[in-house]
């Protein structure tokens, strides 16, 4: 018996052998892929398969079923050839996605799926489309697409992108009924199936030896657990991109922030059908949010699996990737840490648990007297897994250690329980920021300025050398993570300076997500906690992109002052960098240090006289809190 594509997993009380669900779905549409460069287009038809047999008379037993209106099977597209004109990049970024409404069916002893996914997109480009490019994972394929119930015409070949494991996207070309005018929007139904196994081939390629390439690229469908990351992992949902290679710079990174951006503000919702034959599953995360089942819709048994079902209603998608995970660990939760933890075996829970306990008195000071959400951990079926955070969940490969040496992984997410953003450089910032100062206060502060300075030489390559030049990005529409990480901590870090700690604690705890709809509106919270001016900082370092200072000691002139153990050091300070800064300027001695702060513009110069006892021996002008184009420390000895 072999099942449809949209009507799946029929079983039959009156004993009729049935297949896989999964193994059908992927056979019932057979389709020639031409594996070729991207400049050659593949001539593969957009064929539907035969409707499936008659069942038979005996009543069946329904055990999973997707019939609906719009779900119905269109009639065959007519044997004509596909569209064959050319895909370019414009074509490809001007799509804009504006709804994901996504029917999935996880059969996961084979490792498959079978997705119906109804999809709103904008034309965000300034030409029509006649054509629209979709891609998904090279493991996928595409059996249908329709408007309005009316099936379109479209072929589909390989390119080359590592925005998927497998280093390659099926790209299904589709020939629009009319043109779509710029802005104009578009109701697309899309129906495709297909296995989702670990692959390694795209860091394979690069030399990336197979244990350590398997610790990133964990993505599956299995029985005990299934993860599916998104763009940047694994393309299991269309998307429109620009296809980019992990060898071609920061060009695949650069992508992946153009498609959080670009899609952000489009809904998002899931139905989510596993098949099951062992254990059920008992939690599921979805684009983000944490969802548990109380009991399977259907319990396994010798002749039939057992379903599970999983439902987010339409949410914003937000700056995150479309995700899906699944997994049947047991759940331990401790509710005064806020905490649930799911793994198999459940030993390692105490000790993160321990680890939550020991940040609360600093997430309490910074952001928050109690989690906004609980934090859910799940255990990675890869030893030493990179972790990954999705929204209240953090995947990753729990292990047997002491709390301490837990505790700096649980910060992020903890962090995010408690504060939520719409602005990237907020919402990926401030956790950062609690990391550090939890580092500083756990090791010390010159720890914690070796971790601010990590990127620092990343973020210079990125920053413009001057207003206007380069690809630079302000903080409140960055997209690429050197920006909304990188240098977000960065300006928090000088905040904290600026305004002081209690000032931007208090900042951050009044905080509301939902008011945040100007873009002064953090500026305004830190101002009336500090009582300080900062529009000229939000100006140079958020609202722009002015690059970094450029800072360097010019003139030191130490000369004696009127009393006999004090001197008087005038130090000039020059920044041939365009971005206004204030920094620490430190005068030392054998026996003391004095330290002021010097505000200074762009492209000039200031001069500060100081006051120390004993005979000048140095003096320093940054300490590593603002980043530069160069180091961000100067020194100079006097003696």
């Amino acid at each position: 018996m072999r099942l449809s594509p949209v009507v799946v997993a029929a079983l039959l009380a009156a004993g009729c052998a049935v297949g896989r669900v999964g193994a059908a779905q992927a056979s019932a549409a057979p389709q020639t892929q031409q594996q070729s460069p991207p400049a050659a287009p593949a001539a593969a038809p957009g064929a539907l398969p035969s409707p499936p047999a008659a069942a038979p008379a005996a009543a069946p037993k329904v055990l999973f079923s997707r019939s609906s209106a719009d779900q119905a099977r269109p009639a065959p597209v007519p044997a004509t050839d596909p569209p064959t004109a050319p895909v370019t990049d414009a074509m490809r970024a001007a799509p804009i996605f504006t709804s994901y409404d996504l029917d999935v069916h996880l059969a996961a002893a084979d490792a498959s799926l079978a997705i119906l996914a109804r999809l709103g997109l904008r034309n965000g480009g300034t030409q029509p489309l006649s054509i629209l490019p979709l891609q998904l994972s090279s493991s996928l394929h595409v059996d249908r697409v329709s408007v309005a119930g009316a099936a379109l015409r479209f072929a589909q070949r390989q390119i080359a992108s590592d925005a998927d494991h497998t280093g390659l996207l099926n790209e299904t070309v589709i020939a629009l009924p009319t043109p779509l005018a710029p802005g104009a929007t578009l109701a697309l139904t899309v129906a495709y199936a297909g296995t989702l196994e670990p692959a390694t081939a795209r860091l394979a390629r690069l030399g990336t030896p197979e244990e350590i390439a398997a610790r990133s690229d964990w993505d599956r469908i299995s029985e005990e657990f299934t993860g599916l990351r998104g763009f940047g992992d694994v393309v299991w949902y269309p998307v429109c991109s620009l296809p980019a290679l992990l060898g071609d710079g920061v060009r695949l990174f650069t992508e992946i922030g153009r498609q959080r951006a670009r899609n952000q503000d489009a809904t998002i919702s899931m139905r989510v059908t596993e098949e099951f034959h062992g254990a059920a599953p008992t939690v599921a995360v979805l684009a983000g949010h944490v969802l548990t089942s109380a009991a399977p819709a259907v319990t396994p048994s010798a002749s039939f699996p057992g379903v599970m079902r999983f439902e987010l209603p339409a949410t914003r998608l937000g700056f995150a990737a479309p995700s899906l995970f699944v997994t049947n660990a047991p759940g331990q939760g401790d509710p005064e840490a806020h905490l649930r933890v799911y793994s198999q075996p459940a030993a390692q829970a105490p000790g993160y648990q321990a680890a939550a306990t020991l940040v609360q008195p600093l997430l309490t000071t910074w952001l928050c007297e109690a989690a906004r959400q609980n934090l859910t951990l799940i255990d990675l079926p890869v030893a030493e897994a990179q972790p990954s955070e999705q929204g209240g969940a953090l995947l990753l490969s729990l292990q047997a250690a002491e709390p301490q040496r837990l505790a700096p992984m649980l910060i992020p997410p903890l962090a995010h329980a408690c504060f939520h953003s719409p602005r990237p450089w907020l919402q990926e910032g401030v956790p950062a920021l609690l990391g550090n100062l939890y580092a500083e206060q756990t090791q010390g502060r010159g720890p914690a300025l070796e971790r601010l300075g990590a990127s620092r030489a990343a973020l210079a390559l990125a920053e413009p050398s001057s207003p206007g030049e380069g690809t630079g990005q302000d903080l409140l529409h960055a997209s690429d993570a050197i920006y909304y990480r990188a240098k977000a901590l960065a300006v928090l870090w000088m905040l904290r300076d600026l305004a002081g700690d209690k000032p931007l604690g208090a900042a951050l705890r009044a905080y509301d997500a939902q008011q945040d709809t100007a873009p002064d509106y953090f500026e305004k919270l830190v101002e009336q906690a500090s009582g300080k001016d900062l529009r000229w900082f939000f100006n140079a370092w958020v609202y722009h992109d002015a690059g970094l200072p450029d800072l360097s000691i010019g003139h030191v002139f130490p000369s004696r002052s009127a009393r006999p153990d004090e001197w008087l050091v005038s130090v000039e300070v020059a920044n041939d960098g365009y971005a206004e800064a204030e920094v620490p300027v430190t005068v030392h001695s054998a026996t003391t240090a004095v330290t002021e702060r010097v505000r200074i513009a762009g492209r000039s110069s200031v001069s500060r006289r100081m006051l120390i006892v004993g005979e000048p021996t140095s003096v320093e002008v940054n300490d590593g809190t603002v980043p530069e184009v160069g180091a961000s420390v100067h020194r100079r000895l006097l003696q």
